[in-house]
């Protein structure tokens, strides 16, 4: 017992020296008065969380103190941030509830932790409960943009400690985490907090491809420190000679970027040149910022070469994000390219700290782009029947994408995400040039509506009163105003015909001696497999559905599931589980007891034994495996959590997967030949495809054959490098599958 006060002692002595830290960190903020309110939120979060523990075993307080530490000192929040973070679990976990809150804090730090409160309550289990939440985050963010900086340091701190949590929960914060929280981070300008959410993310759903980057990291770590002090040197004697203060260092590239960048140019970690950034920061008066930052621009490229196409000038135009600086490629002293990023220390406080910042600095809120980034996010909102997951994808798709700029006939500016077509410009315009638009001209050349805008386009609308929306619109367009409209405009018109097809509809039962009642519609929508009674009246009016199927209806069982078969909640998923029968071929074990079950391999990864897989429950094919870096994972484990399984492979042998290899190489008389030698004899592997293109001496292949498991693959591959000719071989997915639909 002895042993346990001692214990308590010292953990009060650490929540005590947390606590300090903080206000330490709150210093430059507080104004009179907010000491006491922060004391006395801390003391009512003490008081709730008293009996709780982390999963570790230590104090659950020791974790609102370090959302509030992050808030303050990462994201630079004052007092009413802080006292929001302290508080930020205690309506959701405790008895304290927010009329409580409210009476003691007042109505702001209520709204604010209202946000951050988890929905509780029953919804659709089919939508996702994890978009709903955002969805509510983002209805209080239209009033207070505090709740999700509140919340992304919520989600950093529990990254952060997330070694004691089970497998499927780390892979399921993993993904909403890569999927949601970090755009949104980058979005908000919070450039650190993004990155480490991604290597956060990336240490957990890809483990050993993360240990391997951060191993490569290290041993190059004095060699590369020598090559940035060597760089550094000359423009640093240069720019002081030149009356400019700055500070310049070699800033790593984050190991998720490092992976990104493998991926997408297909290269092993060697040929990743640019794993660091030289960032220059220079001590600059307001009105001389500009001026300072290309005359250190033009300092750098006298020294070293500069890349023509990879000048980034956010100096002149910032991003929506208030994300301001110069950015260049040179030509370093050993011969390899070298990102150099040129700002001033009001820019670089914007580009670590983003919003918060942006706020300090900010004179009149009129103009800054996060400004219009929220006015986005609220005509988002507005839009009462978008079902939470479009309502998410559409959200990522706007305000998470690049922005190109493009002008009006007169020169006015207007951003639009990267990607952006005609017939989104002319709905940015206004919603009746967008329905009524029937082409465009861009830079005086008349263009179709899905024309895809450049950066610097000029672009005139043209319109016809006769003109109305197109269900194919959808396809092309990606502003969720856009889509928001033509839809709402579609509902209308489809809600017109199925009027009529309403009186159609009772006309033809009446001839069949039906009765025309709900109940009996219902069992009609299901019985064609529609979504709603508004779809059934629709294609009776377009003639889709005639009185042969209505006698078909009526001959056919009078009992008629009530249940739409594609919703999918918790006791089917139960259910399902149970009844799916064990086989005796079975090479995959699932579920929390690792049953042996039934399943299918997704199509969209190919999964082959040895890889980390997880269990995806479908209703229409019982159980699909998929890679935990499957393209498709991050969504399916952020939107569906409730409906993944664990997943893990016994060790047989018998059955061969297939699985693909794209191979570059030299074109060498008879490399093809070496090559299906050392796959067909060496390795006794079937080969079911092979493609080969050459062009100018290079060779690129792509080989599709059937192994046993990763440890198979991974041998094969190691033989296939050492065939002379060979610069690279990687496994590929297959062929991008449509996204996988939760049903």
């Amino acid at each position: 017992m002895k042993d346990l006060v001692i214990d308590l002692e010292a953990e009060k002595a650490e929540i005590l020296k947390r606590y300090r830290a903080l206000l330490r960190a709150s210093k430059s903020t507080l104004q009179k008065g907010d000491k006491k309110m922060i004391r006395k939120a801390f003391e009512m979060a003490v008081e709730s969380h008293k009996d709780m523990r982390r999963k570790s075993g230590e104090p659950y307080i020791y974790h609102p103190i370090a959302v509030a530490q992050i808030a303050a000192e990462e994201i630079g929040l004052g007092t009413t941030s802080i006292v929001c973070a302290l508080l930020h679990d205690v309506v959701e976990d405790t008895y304290v509830t927010l009329e409580d809150i409210e009476r003691e804090f007042g109505k702001k730090v209520a709204k604010i932790i209202d946000g951050l409160t988890k929905i509780s309550g029953v919804f659709d289990t089919n939508s996702s409960l994890q978009a709903e939440n955002f969805r509510k985050m983002l209805l209080t963010l239209a009033d207070d943009v505090r709740v999700i900086l509140i919340k992304l340091a919520d989600r950093l701190h529990n990254m952060r400690t997330m070694e004691f949590m089970p497998r499927d929960k780390q892979l399921k914060l993993s993904s909403e985490t890569v999927y949601l929280y970090a755009p949104l981070a980058h979005r908000l300008g919070l450039y650190a907090i993004k990155s480490e959410l991604e290597d956060l993310s990336m240490k957990y759903m890809e483990r050993e491809t993360y240990q391997f980057i951060k191993k490569k990291l290290n041993e190059k770590k004095a060699e590369r420190e020598r090559f940035i002090h060597d760089f550094i040197e000359p423009v640093k004697a240069a720019l002081t000679s030149q009356g400019l203060h700055a500070d310049i260092f070699g800033r790593p590239k984050s190991i998720h970027s490092i992976w990104n960048k493998m991926k997408k140019k297909a290269i092993p970690f060697e040929e990743v040149y640019d794993l660091f950034a030289i960032r220059i920061i220079l001590d600059s008066t307001p009105e001389n910022e500009k001026s300072d930052c290309w005359k250190a621009y033009s300092i750098v490229t006298d020294s070293y070469r500069p890349n023509p196409d990879r000048l980034r000038d956010w100096v002149s135009s910032p991003k929506a994000n208030g994300y301001e600086s110069l950015h260049t490629t040179v030509m370093g002293p050993r011969g390899q390219w070298v990102e150099v990023q040129i700002r001033t220390k009001r820019m670089n406080e914007i580009a670590e700290k983003g919003f918060a910042a942006h706020w300090k600095y900010k004179e009149s809120s009129s103009d800054s782009g996060l400004d219009q980034w929220i006015h986005k996010v609220r005509e988002l909102l507005r839009n009462p029947d978008s079902n939470a997951l479009d309502f998410l994808d559409d959200f990522k798709m706007n305000l998470f994408s690049d922005e190109i700029f493009i002008f009006t006939p007169k020169g006015a500016l207007i951003q639009l995400p990267s990607n952006a077509t005609a017939l989104d410009f002319a709905f940015e315009i206004h919603s009746d040039v967008g329905a009524s638009c029937i082409g465009a001209k861009v830079n005086h050349k008349l263009v179709p509506l899905n024309y895809n805008l450049q950066n610097g386009d000029q672009v005139e609308i043209i319109t016809s009163s006769k003109q109305s929306p197109k269900e194919d619109w959808l396809n092309f367009v990606v502003t969720a105003k856009a889509k928001a409209k033509i839809k709402s405009s579609l509902k209308e018109e489809k809600r017109k015909i199925a009027e009529d097809g309403k009186e159609i509809l009772e006309r033809k039962l009446k001839s069949l001696k039906i009765t025309y009642n709900s109940d009996n519609i219902q069992k009609l929508t299901l019985f064609f497999k529609l979504p709603s009674s508004q779809d059934l009246f629709y294609r009776v009016a377009k003639g889709q559905i005639d009185l042969q199927d209505l006698k078909e209806f009526h001959t056919a069982e009078r009992t008629v599931e009530n249940k739409p078969q594609d919703k999918i909640d918790q006791e089917q998923v139960q259910n399902l589980m149970r009844s799916v029968k064990a086989k005796d071929s079975d090479i995959l074990l699932i579920g929390e007891d690792m049953q042996k079950i039934d399943y299918k391999l997704a199509t969209c990864c190919n999964p082959i034994p040895g890889d980390d897989v997880f269990g995806f429950i479908t209703v229409s094919d019982g159980i699909k495996i998929h890679r935990t870096n499957c393209p498709n994972a991050a969504k399916l484990m952020a939107n569906y959590g409730y409906r993944i399984v664990k997943a893990r492979w016994t060790t047989q042998h018998e059955l061969a997967f297939l699985t693909g290899l794209r191979i570059t190489g030299i074109d060498d008389v008879g490399l093809i030949n070496k090559l299906t030698t050392v796959i067909s004899n060496d390795f006794k592997v079937n080969m079911r495809s092979i493609t080969v293109d050459s062009d100018n001496g290079i060779f690129e292949g792509t080989i599709m054959m059937y192994v046993n498991d990763t440890e198979h693959l991974d041998n094969l591959i190691k033989r296939l490098k050492q065939v002379k000719g060979v610069t690279g071989v990687n496994r590929f997915d297959s062929a991008p599958a449509p996204i996988e639909k939760a049903s």
